[in-house]
């Protein structure tokens, strides 16, 4: 009897004792390096807080929860139906709505949900042109949205390179689609939630708002909100909004009983529950007075930064920027958006390589370089230290064939990203 115990308390030992994976854990050190090494202008990528990541790494993840608060499918869900409600309200009163769906593993989920919710195979869908800014999940003919639905597209004006609402109610009175989609990926402007609504109501189309990349800037009140103007927002929490990678729908609470139902069981199986108890995490944290000013600061650091390489002989797509991010076209400098990508990271200078307007060149190569502010805002860096990451840009850009002036640029960059420390105290 006594071995019998003894055994079972041994096997109990076994499965609770943490077996550090060096290898992993090895990994994440040398991403957590580069991170704190780098400068990062990726404007879809932020830096959590240190409590957003020890919330994700809880033992939340050990419990299945499909269904929603009080109609779960499992036992045991009282503690996962509290953090859900918590997100829901916290969500709710940050956007100033009456419905939000924290389920979402990501925005690309969170799109789909809203076309399985309202949509049939062969809908039409207007929505914006890649090329210009708009999304994949808005119509690529590679993603669910251009396979199971007639995509048609507006664009940005040729001249002006931003977006003619007339043009866009033109397409919509020829097309008649069932929905139209606003938002965007890599578009510098202001969106005009109101227009696109009127246009919507004249041609009696339902109105999608994805603001995965402006959440933030709506929650700290820098661009109007999208709220009360589409019938349906999706967006995800990772970028502006600085929380965990995710998707979120808000909406009226009339459409709940669709949004729900298209989510779980429409595209979705189990939620992800420490990351939804991370989303509650970030909402309380952009409820802030500081949030506000965070945002602030991410559209003067975008705007000083612009104006900086603008001033360098560098193109500026739209000739500025309106929030968190801009593109810069690089054909007056006879390099590609991969050229410069490429130069640039060989520095420590993270961005990515991006299609614009009118692009000539494939996806792969483009025209243009796509560069955003929320991570080095994050970090606490101002105008003074845009003026220098410009400096460093156009230093890099204009001498990419130079070793010597490349290697000297490389020291600056690890100083500027060591004067601004990221998780200096972080436990890996």
């Amino acid at each position: 009897m006594e071995a019998k115990t003894k055994s079972k308390h041994n096997h109990h030992n076994h499965t609770l004792v943490t077996d550090i994976d060096i290898e992993v854990k090895n990994i994440i050190q040398k991403e957590l390096e580069r991170q704190r090494s780098q400068i990062i202008l990726i404007a879809s990528e932020n830096f959590t807080s240190q409590e957003v990541i020890r919330t994700m790494g809880s033992v939340l993840t050990n419990k299945y929860a499909e269904g929603y608060p009080k109609n779960r499918y499992y036992a045991g869900c009282e503690y996962m139906d509290e953090i859900e409600e918590l997100a829901r309200e916290r969500a709710k009163k940050l956007f100033g709505c009456t419905y939000s769906n924290v389920q979402p593993h990501s925005g690309v989920q969170a799109n789909t949900a809203i076309f399985v919710a309202l949509l049939k195979p062969g809908d039409k869908i207007l929505s914006m042109n890649l090329r210009d800014g708009g999304h994949l999940s808005h119509g690529h003919f590679q993603n669910i949205s251009g396979k199971y639905f007639q995509i048609y597209t507006y664009g940005v004006d040729p001249r002006t390179e931003v977006i003619d609402y007339e043009d866009v109610r033109k397409i919509a009175m020829k097309v008649k689609p069932r929905l139209i989609i606003t938002g965007a990926s890599s578009y510098s402007r202001i969106i005009d939630f109101k227009k696109f609504r009127e246009i919507a109501d004249e041609v009696g189309a339902y109105l999608m708002a994805d603001i995965a990349h402006i959440a933030g800037l709506i929650a700290g009140k820098c661009h109007p909100t999208s709220i009360g103007h589409a019938h349906f927002t999706t967006g995800t929490t990772h970028k502006t909004l600085r929380g965990p990678r995710g998707g979120l729908i808000l909406s009226d609470s009339e459409y709940q009983e669709i949004i729900d139902r298209a989510v779980f069981p429409g595209t979705q199986g189990g939620p992800l529950m420490h990351v939804i108890a991370a989303k509650a995490v970030a909402f309380r944290e952009a409820m802030k007075d500081s949030f506000i000013e965070y945002s602030k600061r991410i559209i003067e650091n975008s705007q000083a930064l612009c104006s900086y390489l603008k001033d360098e002989g560098f193109r500026i797509v739209s000739g500025g920027t309106d929030n968190h991010l801009f593109l810069i076209d690089l054909t007056n400098m006879n390099m590609t958006g991969k050229e410069a990508e490429e130069a640039l990271s060989s520095v420590g200078i993270i961005l990515n390589k991006n299609v614009i307007p009118f692009d000539k060149l494939n996806p792969n190569i483009t025209s243009g370089i796509r560069i955003g502010t929320p991570a080095v805002t994050t970090q606490g860096m101002g105008k003074e230290e845009m003026y220098e990451i410009g400096s460093m840009i156009s230093y890099t850009l204009k001498n990419r064939d130079n070793p010597t002036k490349l290697k000297e640029v490389g020291n600056r960059v690890r100083k500027l990203a060591e004067d601004f420390p990221v998780y200096t105290n972080f436990v890996n």
